[in-house]
């Protein structure tokens, strides 16, 4: 199937985590290509730059708390009349020492990056499945990372979150092979965004090795390309209506960071990691 534009295949989305980066990036896209969005953060006046923007609707959801996220998306799909694509975007890093800090952070970091994403990813699909017949198949579109197949060193819990999110996608593109359904699992690298000034760094102890791949996560994201290249990649897969796998980023981390993955050993794999953020 192709298309000229994303709003030919899906006229509304939801896209959480809309207000910086590649949720930022991600609404302009699709509302440059005529489709009405509704994008969240924990605080509507963060938006305000898109709310200006005809066919945006602004959203105040907060995924540390998992069922009142939920009541606001469900909300939000019944006053757009059901959404036709669904974005979970938003995210966020926690640094520092797995043992040295307190296993609070862990825990929620993962119950908002992975078990209540994965409660917005439930409902999103129970809604798409429920859309009118004669209308094209809609999309589910979990923003993973590069993080799931590279981990990075000192932000566990975060490559413990996008790797469960690789493998719930893994389990919906099976589930809904032979049907018009997308699910679509994006592994981002670095971009140029605010990420790193969010990265929550709790105390603990520090160490050289700590430090150094702080410094080289900071380098590495400075460097990284716009958060406007991830968005046309993004409308590059949406446009293909199939499901798959969508890695972006710098040459290196997208194409032959997991090309050499492939055709080395993981011993190989943890020395390219561990040289990656100086902690060899």
């Amino acid at each position: 199937m192709t298309a000229a534009r994303v709003s030919d295949l899906y006229r509304t989305a939801f896209v959480t985590g809309a207000s910086t980066g590649l949720g930022r990036a991600f609404a302009e896209m699709l509302l440059a290509d005529g489709v009405r969005v509704w994008g969240t953060a924990r605080e509507t006046g963060r938006l305000a730059a898109l709310a200006a923007l005809p066919g945006f609707t602004p959203v105040a959801l907060d995924l540390r708390d998992g069922a009142r996220a939920e009541a606001v998306f469900l909300a939000a799909a019944e006053a757009a009349g059901g959404f036709d694509l669904v974005i979970n975007n938003a995210g966020y890093g926690a640094f520092g020492d797995f043992a040295a800090t307190d296993f609070a952070v862990w825990q929620e970091q993962l119950e908002v990056m992975l078990i209540n994403t994965a409660r917005l990813a439930h409902a999103a699909l129970r809604g798409l499945r429920a859309r009118p017949t004669g209308r094209p198949g809609g999309a589910l579109v979990n923003i993973s990372s590069l993080a799931a197949e590279f981990p990075l060193p000192f932000q566990s819990a975060y490559n413990m979150a996008k790797a469960g999110l690789t493998a719930l996608n893994e389990s919906l593109m099976i589930e809904l092979a032979g049907t018009d359904h997308v699910i679509l699992d994006v592994r981002p690298g670095d971009y140029r965004t605010d990420f790193e000034g969010s990265v929550r760094r709790p105390p603990g102890a520090a160490s050289p090795r700590l430090e150094r791949a702080w410094a080289a996560f900071g380098r590495m994201m400075r460097s990284g390309p716009a958060p406007a290249q991830a968005a046309a990649a993004l409308r590059r897969a949406l446009l293909r209506h199939r499901s798959g796998t969508v890695r972006i980023g710098r040459t290196f981390q997208a194409v032959v960071a997991p090309l050499l993955a492939r055709l080395g050993s993981l011993r190989l794999r943890r020395r390219i990691q561990a040289g990656y953020f100086d902690v060899a």
